[in-house]
């Protein structure tokens, strides 16, 4: 089935704004607001802001904006620096079924050339619904191995078609961007993000830098192999590559209305659990429990999650992919947002405390539930021998439970704020809502970097 590619390659080549439907339209701005407010924030972190020193050490070329920062710079530094930042805080938008996160690899290298090259929003959103899409099918028609973590992988692939979109590139010179870039994967380790290895944060960024690199490399004569997709994809980062999903319904599924949205700043593995601790508190008065009353609480859920029962998280990264430590910080804070994983949190001697009393165990029939749902079933046992108990099939953001408009907007300025004032934010989300409008995109980053 090697004419998948050249399939995809005329779809995404001949596909123009016109021929995206208004739902897609209204998510592809949505992802990209989400998406440039978790960036912002994910800056403010000292290893970003460190890491950011050193790459702009010798900075020349000023045209792609570093969101969050206030600077400019050429747009391989940029992709990189977005996309790491756009990890650090847990709260990117997702699809379930690719099993990954798509956007925050594609939008960050996209927004860099479409600034460097003065592009209109329609032809930013245009680029990045079919980023997005190619990235998506590449991770449903792969099984990735076990031992690898998604990031940094088929996330490559969609920036850098996002990248061919933006420059206007001809069904070749496509094709040969698929699959000089399906080479430029890393090889990830999915024991960084148990361990709390930040090095995993960077590896969207990769992505973002590899797909522009990728374009580079097309233009100064660089070729792939004949079928790189079903090379590397169905041999070396997986273990199956089932071409066929590829083009499956091309067209009429767009996988960016598929995505979830996230505002539990963890893994998304931790969310369903999170939810049923919420249907716990909201029973109770004043609607929490105080922590002291807990003697014990018991997660049964399905296998991945089942992997996070850390309950001694060294640093931000392992606190996020942790249940008992989400579980007792939800409890202690009220919530699971950006400030209930931070160094103070995770010190936190009454957190500490709660959450080696969380245990998390794998049900065999939850499992069963994948990939159409993500369980998770909590029992609370108080010190007075009252049993508190909630289960949730769906995660808060998926498809089948999906936040309002209004819930996304609270969640953009609730990050957003963490960065610009409530005018500045304000401004920006007012142009990213009307994105399609702008003539050229440089009228929305200009606000994010005035002056420069």
């Amino acid at each position: 089935m090697s004419d998948y590619l050249d399939k995809i390659v005329t779809y995404v080549c001949q596909s123009t704004f016109d021929d995206l439907p208004k739902n897609v339209i209204i998510r592809s701005k949505e992802v990209v607001a989400d998406s440039l407010a978790v960036i912002a924030a994910g800056a403010q972190e000292e290893e970003v802001k460190a890491l950011t020193d050193r790459i702009l050490e010798s900075n020349t070329l000023r045209v792609a904006t570093v969101i969050g920062v206030g600077l400019r710079t050429e747009p391989l530094r940029a992709g990189l620096i977005n996309g790491t930042a756009g990890t650090f805080l847990e709260l990117d938008e997702g699809n379930r079924f690719a099993g990954g996160h798509p956007a925050i690899h594609v939008v960050p290298a996209a927004l860099a050339v479409a600034e460097e090259n003065n592009i209109s929003g329609r032809d930013l959103l245009t680029a990045l619904v079919l980023g997005y899409e190619i990235a998506a099918r590449v991770g449903i028609a792969c099984k990735m191995r076990m031992s690898m973590h998604p990031h940094g992988t088929w996330g490559t692939v969609g920036a850098a078609v996002a990248v061919g979109k933006v420059m206007g590139y001809k069904e070749q010179a496509m094709k040969e961007l698929i699959n000089v870039s399906s080479s430029l994967t890393l090889a990830t380790s999915r024991r960084t993000m148990l361990e709390g290895g930040t090095v995993r944060n960077v590896y969207a960024g990769v992505s973002g830098y590899m797909g522009i690199l990728a374009h580079n490399l097309v233009q100064s004569g660089f070729t792939g192999e004949r079928d790189g997709l079903g090379s590397v994809f169905g041999s070396v980062v997986s273990e199956t590559f089932r071409p066929e999903e590829m083009t499956r319904d091309l067209g009429k599924r767009f996988e960016i209305a598929r995505n979830y949205f996230k505002r539990h700043a963890c893994c998304r593995y931790n969310h369903s659990t999170v939810d049923a601790m919420s249907s716990v508190t909201a029973k109770m008065p004043g609607g929490r429990i105080e922590p002291e009353k807990i003697a014990e609480v018991e997660v049964e859920t399905y296998s991945l999650a089942a992997q996070l029962s850390d309950q001694n998280p060294k640093n931000t990264l392992a606190a996020k992919f942790s249940i008992p430590f989400a579980v007792a910080t939800f409890i202690v804070h009220g919530h699971a947002g950006v400030s209930g994983f931070t160094p103070q949190a995770i010190d936190d001697p009454v957190v500490k405390s709660l959450t080696q009393r969380v245990c998390v165990s794998e049900d065999p029939e939850l499992t069963a539930m994948l990939p159409d749902h993500r369980p998770a079933r909590v029992r609370v046992v108080l010190t007075n021998g009252t049993v508190l108990e909630a289960e949730k099939f769906t995660n808060r953001g998926d498809p089948e439970d999906p936040y309002s408009p209004e819930e996304l907007e609270m969640k953009y300025f609730e990050i957003a704020e963490r960065v610009w004032n409530r005018e500045v934010a304000g401004a920006i989300y007012a142009d990213l809502m009307r994105l399609d409008e702008l003539d050229n995109i440089n009228q929305l980053t200009a606000r994010m970097s005035p002056g420069v």
